[in-house]
């Protein structure tokens, strides 16, 4: 997804418009979701990856599929590394538009896009830990995804310095974490001990 994303800014330069409008639209639907209780059996993967196969409820060791009355099916298993591979796919497609505004040297957007997969699993925990901790820093996301988006959209009239991008990045993330560090969570929740 990577190598094709930026054959395709390489390519047709109208394709860094429609990155911009992708992230626009990311912002905006960040900025407006509401939380909610996800339940993974009325995903709408879940129910195309049902009509592709049967889906079994239960698990069996490390299988992916396992006999079900004489039919195979898929196990919990399989359907999270479905998710979790789209998952990777989205952050690439996400990542493209973001490392393109800062640079476009195509060894550094190789690089920093692969290893940022490679890392993105790992860092999950950490990430959502810092989610529940820094609970202002999904706003910094949001400037942050805003600023990349129209940085696109006016990248061939407006040249935006290295420099700026990585200070207006960098000072996003710190006024979310310092927000979240000075205002007090007016509901706080209680840790469980073990």
């Amino acid at each position: 997804m990577i190598f094709f994303g930026v054959a395709l800014i390489n390519k047709f330069d109208w394709i860094i418009y429609v990155f911009g409008a992708f992230l626009l639209i990311t912002a905006f639907r960040m900025l407006t979701h509401k939380e909610s209780e996800f339940d993974p059996k009325k995903s709408k993967i879940f129910r195309f990856l049902k009509k592709l196969f049967p889906v079994s409820y239960k698990m069996d060791g490390d299988k992916f599929f396992i006999k079900r009355m004489g039919v195979r099916a898929a196990t919990p298993l399989f359907v999270a590394l479905i998710m979790i591979e789209l998952t990777d796919i989205l952050f690439a497609l996400d990542s493209i538009p973001a490392i393109l505004a800062i640079t476009s040297d195509p060894f550094i957007v190789f690089s920093s896009n692969i290893l940022a997969i490679l890392g993105l699993r790992s860092m999950y925990f950490l990430i959502s830990r810092m989610l529940t901790k820094f609970r202002y820093i999904n706003y910094s996301l949001v400037i942050i995804l805003a600023f990349v988006g129209v940085k696109m959209i006016l990248s061939h009239n407006v040249e935006i310095p290295e420099w700026l991008s990585l200070g207006i990045i960098g000072v996003s993330l710190a006024g979310g974490i310092i927000a979240s560090v000075i205002i007090k969570d007016p509901n706080p929740t209680i840790l469980e001990e073990d």
